[in-house]
């Protein structure tokens, strides 16, 4: 079997569902964000301040060329990889992928004080978030599933990915 790919907006679970998923299948889970880093040698939100956003997603679009060279893997895409269609097909190339989506209200929950997220780092990260879902909502659609993380707990979400998988 190919791989898993899980694309959606940060704080709709695709690290947490990922891991989980990829230990039920026994698959290798893969974070596109930690492979970057790993590259890059600095974290994504200092790529972001030093080099721009779009330097990383230049790099993130290598990083999504390399995985339909591999099998067994669920793979956590940035949140905004699918923004490149290029990368979309890539992904797909070698898997199905999988939207986790969750409201904006519980996105801000899941993701308030991490100082890690580069694009909520605004005065408004609500509002912020809710302007990114609408402007990112046409390419989250071109995931083959769609799965609402919003009042769903994690083996939830994952029973429900295996259902799609079946």
């Amino acid at each position: 079997m190919g791989n898993i790919i899980l694309v959606g907006f940060m704080g709709t679970g695709k690290t947490t569902v990922g891991k989980a998923l990829a230990k039920r299948l026994g698959y290798r889970f893969v974070d596109m964000d930690d492979i970057i880093e790993e590259r890059e040698g600095m974290k994504i939100s200092e790529i972001f301040e030093k080099k721009g956003e779009q330097y990383f997603r230049r790099v993130e679009s290598e990083v999504a060329a390399d995985i339909p060279l591999r099998s067994g893997l669920v793979v956590a895409a940035g949140g905004g990889a699918v923004i490149n269609e290029e990368n979309v097909r890539n992904m797909k190339r070698n898997g199905i992928m999988f939207c986790l989506f969750a409201s904006p209200e519980r996105i801000f929950e899941r993701t308030k004080g991490h100082t890690h997220r580069p694009l909520l780092n605004v005065g408004d990260p609500l509002g912020k978030i809710s302007e990114l879902l609408a402007r990112r909502a046409e390419y989250y659609a071109r995931a083959d599933h769609r799965i609402d993380t919003t009042d769903l707990s994690v083996n939830e979400v994952v029973d429900r990915i295996e259902e799609h998988l079946k």
